[in-house]
């Protein structure tokens, strides 16, 4: 591949992967939100227990001694922290394993063992390079994701190397082997049918016959857009418009907008940067045309696109997203654990911006603490792996919708909309049935190939071989 077209296709990649890639504030309102404000007022007041919300123990003090597996001495664990920040310029992931590890040492560690991150810079491109310095050195993956994590997933399956990752990309690496993951949904299901089965069905049933879908123009993106087409297909749903954008830039959104409204779309589901999507708004109200939803992504859930796109198009342009089954950001004073975390990175990581990635890293650190612990002094990769599939409905002490570790492919079970508002992001008018949340919700397995996740067996191993 020519450097230009990797430079290109990259930059889609990062855009639309929710290892967030992209700017973003502190919480997922103004700036200056209450959320944030009240976590700088109480910062001082992090617990140093041990204990994180209805989660007890996680972290705490003890007299181990030996070492009982790679990156575990009589004092440490050394765990590695993937991330993009190279090419992204994106802390969040190495800023997340601060925090978290700071507040968990300071609590006395891991029985005792004081964790040690060492953040693995992919610079996009080099997941290989990264992995294969992790399985030499450290004893897990924890708190990170790649854009192109799937080209790393044959090399972390040879040497063994348990993941906890913040997010999954790529159907190579979705759903492997070895993974503990605290993300909802698995590599055989769409992960949004809920979302968009309450768009065209429920909310908005006159867009059915009437979605666009545009996307950057790169082989990983067509992949998305194929999925999505094959979903409304099954859907008896019409999309009447798509189209690719290149993915080194748009000077004038013109021509797009314009092409969506001569076909009269209803519904749009957007897959790339936000700042793009902003401009594209901008002229789309800018024409006068409102569409009746736009599926923002998560990728814009927080106060940097509110600010591009500004209150004209917050008020014309109805902005969804679907943020996973994370507790919103902006309500944190009404959920313990989400303002903890919220605190927590104010005590550990000031300044840090805490993102929805940033918020899934922490679960994620949180379930490998826990499993860590609970292992005692032996602590091994083959019982750190085990104590993390036993948990059937995992929410990282509240600060998400419950999640089944144990099974490695199933479809989501619980759903949360945000809206975009000139107010700030918002809880969406979605019914939720579960607190913040919409559990039981519609789903649906892909019929297409677009890949296998992969499996110890392809690098001949099995279980049996992780001690």
């Amino acid at each position: 591949m020519r450097p230009q077209k990797t430079i290109t296709a990259l930059t889609v990649v990062a855009a639309l992967c929710a290892a967030g890639c992209s700017t973003r504030g502190d919480t997922p309102g103004r700036g200056d939100s209450e959320p944030g404000e009240k976590a700088a007022a109480t910062a001082g007041a992090v617990a140093t227990s041990g204990d994180f919300a209805d989660l007890k123990n996680v972290c705490g003090p003890g007299d181990p001694s030996g070492s009982p597996a790679q990156g575990v001495t009589g004092k440490e664990i050394h765990v590695g922290v993937m991330s993009d920040v190279g090419f992204s310029k994106n802390t969040e992931f190495g800023d997340a394993a601060k925090a978290f590890t700071s507040w968990c040492n300071e609590a006395g560690g891991i029985n005792g063992r004081k964790i040690v991150p060492t953040v693995r810079d992919t610079k996009m491109v080099e997941v290989r390079q990264r992995v294969d310095e992790a399985c030499r050195a450290d004893f897990a993956l924890v708190g990170g994701g790649a854009g192109l994590d799937g080209l790393g997933v044959k090399d972390r399956l040879s040497c063994l190397l348990p993941d906890f990752p913040a997010q999954t990309v790529q159907h190579q690496n979705e759903g492997s082997e070895l993974q503990l993951s605290v993300q909802a949904g698995g590599p055989s299901y769409f992960r949004y049918a809920g979302f968009y089965d309450w768009l065209i069905k429920e909310a908005y049933p006159d867009s059915a016959d009437a979605v666009g879908i545009i996307s950057g123009d790169s082989p990983v993106t067509r992949t998305s857009l194929d999925q999505r087409m094959e979903y409304f297909k099954a859907r008896h749903a019409k999309p009447t418009y798509t189209d690719l954008y290149p993915t080194s830039g748009v000077t004038n959104w013109t021509p797009y907008a314009q092409a969506i409204k001569d076909k009269k779309v209803k519904g749009l589901v957007f897959m790339g940067d936000f700042t793009s999507l902003a401009k594209l708004e901008q002229e789309l109200t800018a024409m006068n045309y409102k569409l009746d939803w736009i599926d923002a992504n998560s990728n814009a859930y927080g106060p940097s696109f509110l600010e591009l796109a500004g209150p004209q198009v917050l008020a014309a342009q109805n902005n969804l997203a679907d943020v996973s089954g994370i507790y919103p950001m902006e309500k944190a004073s009404s959920n313990p654990a989400t303002q903890q975390v919220l605190d927590v990175f104010d005590r550990y990581a000031h300044g840090a911006q805490v993102t929805l990635p940033a918020v899934k890293a922490f679960s994620a650190w949180l379930l490998f603490a826990k499993s860590a612990t609970a292992c005692g002094d032996k602590l091994t990769r083959r019982c750190v792996h085990d104590a993390a599939r036993k948990e059937t409905a995992w929410t990282g002490g509240g600060i998400q919708a419950p999640v089944n570790v144990s099974v490695q492919d199933s479809p989501v079970k619980c759903m949360n909309i945000e809206k975009a508002t000139p107010d700030g992001w918002q809880p969406a008018d979605f019914a939720p049935n579960r607190g913040a949340y919409r559990c039981g919700i519609a789903s649906y397995k892909f019929t297409g190939d677009y890949g296998e996740p992969g499996t110890l067996a392809s690098v001949g191993k099995s279980l049996a071989d992780l001690k």
